[in-house]
């Protein structure tokens, strides 16, 4: 396995959705809710806040992925609309889902590791 605090540790930890400190604890609660703290080592979770960037990153991500698949899919085999519909509405939940949880994950752990803090003003 990779070093503690390498990029490669950091993705782990991030797909895994595992606390940015030990490694063991859930990152998250539910799907996409995160936990108030690591249940293994008590690291607080409320001091990261991704905020709207993992929304950003699944739009343009799931847009360009949704948007060249169906294009090509109708330029290749021309379905039916319907058809269409029925790969491309599940495919569009299922990415963004993913997208979503995945880049929340990756920017809670990157905030960690780069102990981003809240910018200050400097007088």
């Amino acid at each position: 396995m990779a070093k503690p605090g390498s990029f490669a540790d950091t993705c782990v930890k991030a797909l895994r959705g595992r606390c940015p400190r030990c490694g063991n604890g859930p990152l998250f609660t539910r799907l996409l809710d995160l936990a108030p703290a690591c249940s293994h080592c008590g690291l607080d979770y409320t001091q990261f806040d991704p905020g709207d960037g993992p929304a950003v990153f699944g739009i343009l991500i799931v847009g360009a992925i949704v948007a060249g698949g169906a294009l090509w899919l109708d330029f290749t085999f021309s379905p039916p609309l319907w058809v269409q519909a029925a790969i491309w509405i599940p495919g569009i939940a299922a990415l963004s889902l993913g997208f979503l949880r995945l880049a929340k994950a990756l920017l809670v752990v990157l905030q960690y590791r780069n102990e981003a803090q809240e910018g200050r003003r400097v007088k």
